[in-house]
């Protein structure tokens, strides 16, 4: 079996720190790196991308709401004009930078409240994944399991991984638990791999309440933001290579080859 490691990185802000960046991108295969619109800037981005270079770590743009007071974290609602302007937008700044260093773009994935919003809404959802085609037919659609942003790239025949969150606890109906309640996080390591080692046997969220929903799973998030995050993403890396789980860069699955 396959499995790729994603996390949320470059991500210079008031909110966050990217002092845990260089040793998470020593264990993860991808990077959906901040443009700058909720987090992030060009030298971070610069930095990010040479350390992904060094370790083979693909690198994806982390398209969000123009919104860095919020962290992206707000919800708005905009026009679907505009929804494609950010999202190409975002795209061809991290490309730019990309190409720079003789890298490319591998694949998308929204972020905070855009992200949240599209999971649940259709249209929204169809207008992201659109809006990446248009940016470039070719990039990889990293969406969470069972969200309406898998179910929009599919209907487009794009290519589409769905993602699970090692660090994240589920409701019944499939979707995170708010973080606003006391149990939405994960933080101890050993739980965490334990949650995740046992999602990707089963092929199935493991809800909090012990609900078991069937899904389909190609990536697996590790927040970076959290005091335990390097921990989190060695003890996750290690124990499904115990399991004979091969990890590979987003770009590198066999599915996509």
């Amino acid at each position: 079996m396959e499995i790729n490691i994603n996390c949320d990185l470059g991500e210079t802000s008031k909110f966050c720190s990217t002092e845990n960046d260089p040793l998470l991108l020593g264990i993860v295969n991808s990077a959906n790196v901040a443009c700058g619109y909720h987090a992030g800037d060009e030298p971070t981005m610069k930095k990010t991308v040479e350390i992904s270079k060094k370790n083979g770590v693909s690198i994806g743009a982390h398209p969000s709401f123009n919104d860095p007071e919020n962290f992206g974290r707000k919800r708005l609602t905009l026009p679907p004009k505009e929804i494609t302007k950010l999202i190409i937008d975002q795209i061809n700044i991290l490309a730019a930078i990309a190409e720079k260093n003789s890298m490319k773009v591998t694949h998308v994935k929204p972020h905070g409240a855009l992200n949240n919003m599209a999971c649940e809404n259709f249209e929204l959802a169809d207008v992201i994944a659109k809006s990446i085609i248009q940016a470039n037919k070719d990039l990889i659609f990293l969406v969470p399991t069972g969200s309406e942003m898998e179910k929009a790239g599919k209907k487009l025949k794009m290519k589409v991984a769905a993602e699970i969150f090692a660090d994240r606890n589920y409701e019944d109906d499939g979707n995170l638990v708010s973080r606003s309640k006391p149990n939405a996080l994960i933080t101890d390591p050993e739980v965490a791999k334990n949650h995740v080692i046992k999602m990707v046997k089963n092929q199935a969220l493991n809800c909090f309440s012990g609900k078991q929903i069937p899904c389909d799973i190609d990536s697996i998030c590790v927040h970076g933001d959290g005091k335990s995050a390097v921990g989190t993403a060695k003890e996750i890396r290690d124990g499904l290579i115990k399991t004979g789980v091969t990890l590979r860069p987003l770009d590198q699955l066999k599915k996509f080859a």
